[in-house]
């Protein structure tokens, strides 16, 4: 389940993905598969062949690729999360969601 993001956000987002762009989308989420993380950041690209080149730079293998309809993504969780969401400079979603356990 996802919670903590306006339409707006979603919105703009899925413009991005469709755009070619890689696009980030941080969000509050609850999975009992994964206890320790209530959140999850989907980096989109609707061109497959530059997200997997963008995953391969931070380790993501072009399996953990979900091709959901028009918007192909990874799910980001934990420590690789707080990692490339530090080296995008992304601080919002860092605050907004609390992801500080790994300064």
């Amino acid at each position: 389940m996802a919670f903590g993001i306006s339409r707006n956000e979603l919105t703009k987002w899925k413009k991005d993905v469709l755009r070619g762009e890689i696009a980030f989308l941080t969000h509050f989420w609850v999975d009992d598969r994964f206890p320790n993380s209530h959140c999850v950041t989907k980096v989109g690209c609707h061109d497959i062949e530059k997200l997997v080149n963008w995953g391969k730079q931070f380790g993501l293998k072009k399996e953990w690729i979900h091709h959901y309809d028009q918007f192909p993504h990874f799910d980001l969780l934990g420590e690789k999360q707080f990692e490339i969401l530090k080296h995008y400079d992304l601080e919002d979603h860092i605050d907004k969601f609390n992801i500080h356990q790994f300064k």
